[in-house]
């Protein structure tokens, strides 16, 4: 490996020696960042250059912002005496990422240049380990960046950069308990240290504690007012709490002035599009979503954005454009999957079932095989909260929680109809409709032990929690407010611990349009991870009913059900019903719900701006010749499902 030394590459000659097995496994993982750097590294170092610059444009082509490959271009051409293309590489790798030594010692050799002197003497003078693990970092190489920085961390444990950036890495590999009490321990030392402040309200955000992401974006901006890093911060802490308006002209200052092409300005148009949509103003939500592909051709997730109105409709020369970039190899999986999604709707659209269902097939395939998700893990948790939550267990904890009865719960599967029911309660004088509020998940997620070692001081602490938490939502102040998360229905035991005058409404519907509803639809990598093959919410589907049994058994009267395919039959019968639970008088507004005005984030949210149609009761019927094995394994839940 003569040669490689020269220009401190004593991270690549480690990283090469220990993932020898890697660079041999290659092929069946071409994708991934790290080994196709290091394997074009490696061949440099043999001596196959002309094999490592082909590398380097594989590399190229998945992650163009990746500066260790300019540089390592660089060192390709330098190998080959191209001193020309050599110079042209290392000042794109610098351009990209300015803390790379070898890259400004190779520009200062190879051109004199005085600034790249300065660069170089600059960051000579700061640590090199945390120089060194925040350009690896910043490169997107994360197992290399923390193994350096751990390592630093261990002979100066009290610095702060390097504390913050160990925080960015577990922030990126979603280590959020860890990230936050190191961010918490870095603002402790250092209270002016805006980037790591910043940095924490990113945590948070992701914590979904967006009040609390928001305070510390009002109080960066008190300092730099035109930052556009928090404003951005401000924007999506906002939409966490449902304030869409707002950021609206947000975003459109922050476009000011911009060019209209550039990454920038394509995610600044797709987040003001999510936002009109969610307001109600699906037209300017199509201007912006079309605005973004102007300036991003390939941004798939705006062709998905699209889609996912459910009102909108491509026209021949959208549809050919989607295929023809769905159809490139070197397309991110990702990509690929909105992509899917997208032309699976465009297509249903036209009428063409065959083509539509193969593209939902495809898009669910990629996402089902890069999840972990395991079917037998809801059923394992369904058998143990049937052993826990007895009748008698709930009777010796009668009175327990908060006697607050302003929460209504609307739970179920996705697809099913809730955001329907939402819309229908949010119309009446007295209900305010919010989020699909996460708190209650995250309680259960804390509760380490289960629900059996609750204190009845626990379930009240956690009611009136609960109360405090959501508090921010409630911009009305009326007696009731809603909380519309389907997955809630495992957590009826846990709600009625600590809430035990709140409403809850299952919202069900037919098992062969629920299922279907959830194949066609894409709701994110990491969520409702069941939905993303026949087999799994078939067997998801079955569970959720097991369990929505055992509560109305222990339960009785606790839970309302309501049909889906009966609302639809008869809405005015079905509004009463629902109203009279909720120990709400009946007003017509509930019945001319379509006009209520109020943001829904749902991927329902056009549709309950419209009238109530039939026509998503059937439509799972365009589908019949593929969905047979959906019907045999639904099994006998296609007649029990409306038993309660």
């Amino acid at each position: 490996m003569a040669g490689c030394g020269d220009i401190n590459h004593v991270w690549e000659l480690t990283w090469l020696r220990r993932h020898g097995e890697a660079l041999r496994a290659l092929a069946h993982c071409p994708a991934d960042r790290e080994v196709l750097y290091l394997q074009a590294v490696n061949l440099r170092c043999l001596g196959r250059v002309p094999e490592a610059l082909a590398v380097l444009e594989q590399l190229e082509r998945m992650h163009p912002r990746c500066s260790r490959l300019f540089q390592e271009r660089g060192q390709c051409y330098f190998s080959l005496r191209d001193t020309l293309r050599a110079t042209d590489a290392f000042a794109q790798a610098v351009r990209m990422n300015p803390a790379l030594p070898a890259s400004w010692q190779m520009l200062q050799q190879l051109t004199g240049n005085v600034a790249a002197a300065q660069h170089l003497a600059a960051l000579n003078k700061l640590l090199p380990e945390v120089v060194e693990a925040g350009s690896l970092f910043a490169d997107g190489f994360l197992s290399p960046a923390e193994a350096i920085i751990r390592d630093y961390l261990r002979k100066d444990g009290n610095n702060v950069g390097a504390l913050r950036l160990l925080a960015r890495i577990g922030l990126e590999l979603k280590a959020l308990a860890e990230a936050r009490e190191l961010l918490e321990s870095v603002l402790q030392r250092a209270p002016d240290f805006h980037a790591a402040r910043l940095d924490y309200a990113m945590v948070l955000l992701q914590q979904h504690e967006y009040q609390s992401a928001r305070d510390e974006a009002q109080r960066l901006l008190k300092l730099d007012p035109d930052n556009r890093e928090f404003l951005k911060l401000y924007g999506a802490a906002s939409i966490g709490l449902g304030d869409h308006e707002p950021v609206i002209g947000l975003y459109a200052r922050l476009l000011s002035g911009l060019p209209q092409t550039g990454p920038e300005v394509a995610d600044l148009r797709l987040w003001r599009g999510n936002a009109l949509k969610s307001t109600g103003r699906s037209g300017e939500a199509i201007a912006d979503y079309q605005a973004a592909l102007a300036a991003r051709p390939d941004f798939a997730v705006a062709w998905f954005s699209l889609a996912n109105l459910k009102t909108y409709r491509f026209a021949d020369d959208e549809v050919a454009r989607m295929r023809e970039l769905e159809s490139q190899p070197q397309l991110p999986g990702l990509d690929r999957c909105y992509l899917c999604f997208a032309l699976g709707k465009a297509l249903e659209d036209r009428g063409d079932f065959a083509h539509s269902w193969e593209y939902y097939a495809r898009g669910n395939a990629i996402v089902r095989q890069g999840s972990g998700y395991r079917p037998e893990d809801p059923e394992t948790n369904t058998r143990r909260l049937r052993q826990i939550c007895t009748a008698e267990f709930f009777a010796s904890r009668t009175g327990w929680g908060a006697s607050d009865p302003a929460p209504i719960f609307i739970v179920g599967l996705p697809r099913s109809g809730s955001t329907l029911i939402e819309q229908i309660l949010a119309s009446h004088s007295q209900v305010e409709g919010t989020e699909e509020l996460t708190e209650i998940e995250r309680y259960a997620g804390e509760l380490r032990r289960g629900l059996q070692d609750l204190t009845a001081a626990d379930a009240r602490g956690l009611g009136e929690r609960y109360l405090r938490e959501t508090g921010v939502y409630r911009r009305a102040h009326r007696p009731y407010f809603l909380d519309k998360m389907p997955n809630n229905f495992w957590h009826i035991g846990l709600i009625q611990l600590m809430l035990p005058n709140a409403k809850i409404i299952d919202v069900r519907r037919e098992p062969m349009a629920c299922c279907f509803g959830n194949l066609k639809q894409l709701f994110g990598a990491t969520r409702q991870e069941f939905s993303y093959s026949i087999a799994d919410i078939a067997r998801y589907y079955r569970t959720y009913l097991e369990l929505m049994s055992h509560w109305h058994a222990v339960l009785p009267g606790r839970v309302l059900t309501v049909q889906y395919e009966a609302v639809v039959e008869d809405l005015e019968g079905s509004v009463r019903r629902i109203l009279d639970y909720c120990a709400l008088p009946f007003e017509a507004a509930c019945l001319e719900f379509h006009e209520t005005r109020r943001t829904v984030r749902s991927a329902s949210s056009e549709q309950v701006r419209q009238p109530l149609n039939r026509e998503g009761l059937r439509q799972w019927q365009n589908y019949e010749p593929w969905l047979g094995p959906l019907r045999e394994a639904l099994g006998n839940t296609l007649v029990t499902f409306e038993l309660v």
